[in-house]
């Protein structure tokens, strides 16, 4: 059971860092416009010698922000629940920690495979109309890797779960 809630953990704690850092970072798409490579994120868009802030309120960006603000803060406090679960924390007695670890876990995961498929669709049908020379970067790929690391610390700690209500369960009384 403790090896499984320290995997979760270690992946949890992984994936919260980079949803951490794909989410401040400005390196999402990089394009080609006017013989410069210029890059943007959720927040600036840069060209060769400045950023900026984007000024536009665009639906996909804001809903790609809450998202991936929402899975911060799921993760966050799944790590929280999920480090009293294995130091045996217990201030609710009717409260199975771990469960609500993977649950969290889950949702954080839920919460950024929404952000990713929103930016995706859109940029896919926005920027591969317009622009012929774009690519995802490197802040992009580093969400999709948070969206598996924040799936397997919840599988983990399901099985932490599960290996822990099993003996519990077939004690008969």
């Amino acid at each position: 059971m403790y090896s499984f809630m320290g995997g979760g953990l270690f992946c949890a704690g992984v994936g919260n860092i980079l949803l951490i850092v794909s989410t401040a970072t400005d390196y999402w798409m990089q394009y080609r416009h006017s013989n410069n490579y210029m890059h943007q994120g959720l927040w600036r868009y840069c060209m060769p010698a400045k950023c900026f802030t984007h000024t536009d309120s665009i639906a996909y960006w804001d809903a790609t922000r809450a998202f991936m603000i929402l899975s911060l803060l799921a993760c966050f406090l799944g790590i929280i629940i999920g480090i009293m679960a294995f130091i045996h924390y217990s201030s609710f007695d009717r409260f199975d920690k771990t469960f609500a670890a993977g649950i969290l876990f889950f949702i954080s995961c839920f919460f950024v495979f929404l952000a990713m498929a929103v930016y995706t669709g859109v940029t896919i049908n926005y920027y591969g109309k317009r622009y012929g020379n774009w690519r995802f970067s490197w802040s992009y790929i580093i969400g999709w890797v948070s969206v598996v690391l924040t799936f397997f610390s919840g599988i983990f700690y399901m099985c932490a779960y599960r290996m822990h209500e099993c003996p519990r369960s077939s004690n008969p009384q």
